[in-house]
């Protein structure tokens, strides 16, 4: 159960990889509003590109305002059509292409007349030739339709009439039957792709968009122009036109776009293929151009700019001779309507209401450029790629910076894709997903800084309350300013601790209440601990009238030793004020003895899965609690080890008192006394008596047991009288009788703790 718990428990990692795993899910089901989303950072990128020149190799001639004023209202007789054609014939045009169908016969009025006039003179039986000659010489003048198909079929340049499909039966407001579809599809039959490669058979398992029927020009045009192509768009969810589709199928067979009819003429009609691969369309192949699609065979196109980047003139100029001449010298024309009323405006990039004609021409200079935007098929892989590493490097790297450095990171990572990504579009023109990647991110970012707060937050509950009895409140605040510095797994490390128990507690607890001693030992205990807290000190315990405290844990603290030193003598300082106010009170003068000592220790939370607290074990803090019990025997207040005294050397007065070899230890350490700052001023006689006391060591290690006896007692007068000076000159009166032996060393076997 505890396995399962901990299995299922909330980390940095499972919550990264449950965030990217549902990124990854939102991106292959594709989120209609990410989407959404997606497609306005397309259009971020092309604005952020700026605008790109165009090739010049295509023109538009626009029915706009100033041609509607000039020659009348539209549609216009397809006479005046006729007389655009040849006089960009005469230009040197190659290509002119039609973003308008020629779907029903022209409204001519005279033609009409004459027919009749006609049936008038048949019925009157009014038989003159002259008459029937005349009629059928203006019936021919009249004929607009033909006129305008003589002047498709005259023209030296290439002639791409428009057309558009049907997507479904449901756009239809009539009935159409399937031999008006067929009819429908042979009007249009110029616009089939010749080959599709490579091919099972099975080009209809192919995803390309499906129409139910075409609505091709009048044979009379069909039939004389060169091809045609249609001008179906297709908005995306906003409105906005991203892509356009190079190829629709209808019936059996693939068409193709006006605008790739047009490239197709312009470049001489090179081989065309329509190239296929088992996940849908790749492209066009257009001779030695390749026209990349995604599997649906849509370009994405790369708008040039607003539809000014485009060359364009009013048809009523050009049919005016208000134009240079050689403007339209071995160019594709396109030829269609600007005014409002008349042209279908659609958005883009760049603009929210740019004629569709410009739609077609920028295609078209896409393809004679060769500047393609491309979706590969890899990319797909890569996005996918991309949210998931991009939520991996924010889960593992922001558990290891702080809230400020973790934003940093964020942001930078963030720009940084953002930058990437545009970079490859400008530059190469490959198109990878921002939205669901930056998505990844941001979730995992602001998921893994609440859980980080709530987290952390939990913590400095957890360490308040772990250590508000042990350590003052600054410290616990510098903990959680820093809780790297805190560790309370078990680790072994180089700590300072300190013991200090009052000597007779128990003798005189037999003579006061007991309620009184209480109120002493609380009062104690107090003053004391204040005085380890103001040093930085860790409390471990209180056991009977013993006090023990640890320095350098669990904040780490490189001064462990002297901060030990200095608690000690505060509340040696301490107890000495105590005493004057307890004697006051009639109550016990109580006094203390302190051992200090560091070393290597385990530290940590110790204890069983039902009760555990902070503290520290080892043999060098069993030797802290053992220097506790020798000043008893040397009549010292406060003895440190020898490694807090090399630590602490410079920065304190000590006196060497022995070399003891405590119980339960092998080897001996040298034991001192604590007994001021090195900056505290001293006595004369007390330097002198220091220096006595040294030299009678000296010579006590030496094995001169009567001179270093006399020095001892010398010493021991010269202050009054000194138990340590006393415990060594009788040490030295035995060794007269009974000598150490040989490999002696110096060192005092203790027999009690």
């Amino acid at each position: 159960m505890k396995r399962l718990k901990r299995l299922f428990s909330p980390s940095y990692a499972s919550i990264t990889l449950l965030i990217s795993a549902l990124v990854v899910l939102f991106f292959l089901i594709s989120v209609p509003f990410l989407e959404l989303m997606e497609l306005k950072t397309i259009d971020l990128r092309f604005l952020s590109r700026g605008l790109i020149p165009s090739s010049g190799l295509v023109a538009m001639a626009m029915v706009d305002e100033k041609s509607l004023d000039a020659e009348g209202r539209w549609p216009w007789a397809r006479s005046k059509i006729a007389a655009l054609i040849d006089t960009l014939t005469e230009d040197g045009a190659k290509v002119i292409a039609f973003d308008i169908g020629f779907l029903e016969p022209d409204e001519n009025s005279g033609l009409q007349l004459i027919d009749q006039l006609s049936k008038q003179i048949e019925a009157l039986q009014l038989n003159s030739k002259q008459l029937s000659q005349f009629l059928d010489a203006y019936r021919v003048k009249t004929d607009n339709d033909q006129i305008l198909a003589d002047a498709i079929k005259q023209t030296s340049a290439a002639i791409v009439l428009g057309h558009f499909f049907h997507m479904t039966r449901e756009d239809l407001n009539y009935e159409i039957t399937p031999a008006e579809v067929q009819h429908q599809l042979t009007r249009i039959s110029a616009s089939r792709y010749p080959l599709v490669s490579p091919t099972d058979g099975n080009v209809e398992l192919l995803p390309i968009i499906e129409a139910f029927a075409p609505e091709g020009n009048l044979e009379i045009f069909s039939q004389v122009a060169d091809s045609s192509g249609f001008y179906n768009k297709t908005p995306d969810e906003d409105g906005s036109i991203r892509w356009t589709p190079l190829m629709i199928r209808s019936g059996d067979g693939i068409y193709a776009s006006l605008a790739v009819q047009s490239a197709w003429h312009f470049l001489n009609r090179p081989l065309l293929v329509v190239k296929a691969a088992a996940h849908g369309i790749e492209g066009v192949q257009m001779g030695d151009a390749f026209i990349p699609t995604d599997e649906y065979g849509r370009m994405l196109i790369n708008h040039l700019g607003p539809s000014s980047v485009i060359p364009q003139y009013s048809i009523t100029d050009i049919l005016k001779g208000r134009i240079t001449p050689g403007t339209f010298q071995d160019k594709i024309i396109l030829v269609g309507g600007a005014a409002m009323g008349i042209a279908d405006y659609i958005i883009t990039p760049f603009s929210t209401s740019m004629p569709g004609l410009a739609l077609h021409a920028t295609v078209i200079d896409n393809i004679l450029t060769r500047n393609f935007l491309n979706k590969p098929s890899w990319t797909r892989i890569f996005d996918l790629f991309a949210i998931i590493a991009l939520g991996l490097v924010i889960g593992f790297v922001l558990p290891r910076l702080n809230a400020f450095k973790g934003f940093l990171f964020a942001l930078m990572l963030f720009s940084a894709y953002i930058f990437w990504v545009r970079w490859l579009f400008v530059e190469s023109g490959i198109l990878l997903n921002m939205v669901y990647p930056l998505l990844g991110l941001v979730l995992t970012y602001i998921v893994l800084t609440v859980f980080s707060y709530f987290t952390e937050e939990r913590e400095r509950r957890r360490i308040k309350k772990t250590f508000r009895h042990y350590v003052a409140s600054e410290v616990i605040e510098e903990m959680l300013e820093d809780p790297n510095r805190l560790k309370l797994g078990g680790e072994v490390k180089t700590l300072t601790v300190l013991f200090s128990d009052l000597s007779g507690f128990t003798r005189y607890s037999e003579k006061y209440r007991p309620e009184e001693m209480v109120n002493i030992l609380n009062e104690y205990f107090t003053e004391m601990t204040e005085e380890v807290f103001s040093n930085h000190g860790t409390l471990k315990e209180y056991v009977g009238d013993e006090l023990m405290a640890i320095f350098g844990a669990p904040v780490e603290n490189s001064r462990h030793a002297d901060q030990a030193c200095d608690a000690a003598l505060a509340m040696r300082n301490r107890l000495r004020a105590l005493r004057l106010e307890w004697a006051e009170l009639g109550r016990p003068q109580l006094t203390a003895r302190t051992g200090v000592n560091s070393g290597s220790m385990l530290v940590g939370n110790l204890g069983s899965v039902h009760r555990f607290a902070y503290g520290v074990l080892g043999d060098q803090v069993n030797l802290g609690s053992r220097l506790e019990g020798l000043n008893k025997q040397y009549g010292t207040e406060i003895l440190i080890g020898q490694n807090t005294a090399s630590l602490v050397k410079d920065a304190f007065v000590l006196r060497e008192i022995d070399s003891v070899r405590v119980v339960g230890k092998k080897e001996a350490v040298n034991v001192f006394e604590l007994v001021s700052r090195s900056t505290d001023m001293i006595s004369r006689e007390q330097s002198d008596f220091f220096d006595l006391y040294a030299e009678g060591l000296s010579v006590y290690r030496r094995r001169q047991w009567q001179k270093a006896q006399k020095l001892f007692r010398q010493a021991s007068n010269m202050v009054g009288r000194d138990q340590s000076c006393l415990v060594m000159a009788d040490r030295c009166r035995i060794y007269l009788d009974q000598p150490p032996p040989d490999d002696w060393g110096g060192v005092y076997q203790a027999t009690k703790k």
